[in-house]
């Protein structure tokens, strides 16, 4: 294709707001252009990228028998209200009203509309399993989209759904699709690692994250360097050995802690190790106050507390709910009082004695506080984040992290879907049954900024062979000239009969044309130049930056033996 007919806007300078690496060259080289805040449209470039990813998925998904179909974004609300989600998903649902008053969503996901299409047609055993896919735009509310394609309000997504009869069914279909997305991500030039994950607003009873390894992660990654461990740092078990401890128990004593809101300020103000002070937190745990205690070196884990007591109703209590509840503001509660309010402690909390907690009273704490003496814990539990450094479950050494970005994720969904919407078949025996479901999901446009964040240097984007927009970058330094622009011309033909080539014959000055072919960064390119009239030409790599003058003659065999070196 001739560049001068393609739309490629590159930029010499991006938005300051342009944070990711991916985001501002994804930008500079003239891949996407925002339309509003998480909204962009995929210009030509990104466009043959995108196909590229969307043909190794399809190959992936046919080894494994599953079935494209493509379903409605718009969905009616009454799906939504049959899965309880209407209300549950939250405000990253983005909801609209047609002329007639009825009430839809633009598809963030389709678990409703998979169980409806399918519950009318598996009505038997012997049907089952069926694996459905789809490759389509999603739409989420980000109340701060960020990063580019990383985090935005319309993405492409691909999402399949499998049905089954029984559990081994269920596990032989998450591996297979476990199984298929790595390869899917080793082919599309992506150092991707498979972590145990949280299940979020989808629901499911096992997951793993696909996680693309990169500065700019949202996510913290808990790995092991002595086994494949490996958990998203929600859901990283925080191993506690129980330790005895000699120590007297002091008396409890009420201190006045002026101006002391956090626990780094009160274990400042009181001359005592962060780790001896008490983090009190109040959450509502499907309607009721719950008070949960951490140390101050630590970060209470919403995820675990969700897992713990069975329920994603939990949420912070306000600082309004908190005074009307316990007298006083945040920074000042504890777990001593009067209200009878359940206390569960993070188990790192009972391990040394006489600590500091709230008292309850603005300005505030107790000294020496001491479970059980002082006050009840209604259980002691993992309620924390992991740390690095501290030991992992496996056994295999400590906790290292790194940053990561979400490019997949699998789930076990069991019947949560299939029995709020009564989407049933007959077993072998006659008996009605729900239909035990799999998700899978593939962040399409976010695999294309994983690849850009993992893929480039100082000057631009360098390409896999596997989803490059093109795969030789041919130039002619100066059209203008007989000999280049013919010579040109005449190796555009010969290429194009066994590569896809982008032809640079625009009339730019020859430092435009190189830093655009830096910028898009194809794998190969070939500059006709002032050795034109010699038949010679220079054939340089984009990924080592080595090049070699070649005589036109062999130049197609020439870079068919090099595109198999890279």
């Amino acid at each position: 294709m001739r560049q001068s007919k393609v739309f490629i806007p590159t930029l010499r300078e991006v938005p300051a707001e342009a944070e990711a690496l991916s985001h501002r060259l994804l930008l500079k080289a003239g891949l996407i252009k925002q339309s509003t805040s998480g909204i962009y449209s995929y210009l030509p470039l990104a466009t043959r990228v995108l196909n590229n990813i969307t043909s190794i998925i399809r190959e992936e998904m046919e080894k494994i028998d599953a079935v494209e179909i493509l379903m409605p974004a718009l969905q009616p609300s009454e799906l939504w209200e049959e899965s309880g989600r209407w209300e549950a998903y939250g405000s990253e649902l983005m909801r609209l009203t047609d002329r007639n008053g009825r009430q839809f969503a633009l598809g963030p996901t389709h678990e409703e509309v998979v169980t409806s299409l399918v519950r009318d047609e598996l009505k038997s055993y012997k049907q089952l399993p069926l694996t459905l896919f789809q490759i389509q735009s999603k739409f989420r509310d980000e109340k701060r989209p960020r990063f580019g394609l990383l985090r935005g309000r319309e993405f492409i997504m691909k999402d399949a759904y499998s049905f089954h009869a029984d559990e081994a069914s269920l596990d032989e279909t998450y591996n297979d699709m476990y199984d298929a997305y790595g390869r899917i991500f080793k082919r599309a030039g992506i150092n991707a690692r498979p972590v145990v994950a949280d299940s979020g607003a989808i629901g499911g009873s096992h997951t793993h994250e696909f996680m693309a390894l990169s500065e700019i992660g949202e996510d913290t990654i808990v790995y092991s360097e002595n086994s494949d461990y490996a958990a998203n740092i929600e859901k990283a078990e925080v191993v506690y050995e129980p330790k005895a401890h000699d120590e007297a128990l002091l008396e409890l004593e009420k201190v006045e802690t002026p101006n002391a809101h956090t626990a780094q300020e009160v274990a400042d103000f009181l001359n005592r190790p962060l780790d001896q002070i008490t983090k009190s937190m109040v959450f509502k745990v499907d309607g009721e106050f719950v008070i949960v205690l951490v140390r101050g070196h630590h970060e209470v884990n919403d995820v675990k507390l969700k897992a713990y007591f069975g329920t994603d109703n939990i949420e912070l209590a306000s600082q309004d709910e908190i005074i009307n509840l316990v007298g006083a503001n945040p920074g000042s509660i504890g777990p001593i009082q009067e209200k009878g309010i359940k206390v569960y402690a993070d188990n790192f909390v009972q391990e040394i004695p006489n600590i500091v907690v709230g008292a309850n009273e603005d300005g505030y704490h107790y000294v020496n506080a001491n479970p059980e003496r002082d006050f009840n814990v209604e259980a002691f539990g993992d309620f924390r984040f992991i740390l690095e450094g501290e030991p992992l479950s496996d056994g295999s050494g400590e906790a290292k992290f790194a940053e990561g970005i979400e490019v997949g994720q699998v789930f076990k969904l069991g019947t949560k879907y299939s029995e709020s919407m009564n989407a049933t078949f007959l077993d072998n025996q006659g008996k009605a049954q729900p239909l035990i479901m799999g998700c899978y999901g593939i962040g399409v446009s976010r695999t294309l900024s994983a690849i850009v964040e993992q893929n480039n240097d100082d000057n631009g984007i360098i390409w896999p062979k596997s989803v490059t927009p093109f795969e030789v970058h041919l130039i002619t330094i100066n059209p203008k000239k007989d000999d280049q622009r013919e010579l040109g011309d005449e190796l555009y033909q010969a290429l194009q009969a066994s590569f896809e080539v982008l032809y640079d014959d625009r009339k730019e000055r020859a430092g435009v044309k190189f830093n655009d072919a830096d910028l898009i960064g194809l794998p190969v390119r070939v500059v006709v130049g002032k050795r034109a009239a010699e038949g010679i030409v220079e054939v340089k790599r984009r990924d080592n930056g080595e090049s070699e003058e070649v005589a036109a003659a062999d130049l197609v065999n020439y870079v068919k033996d090099l595109y198999e070196q890279i």
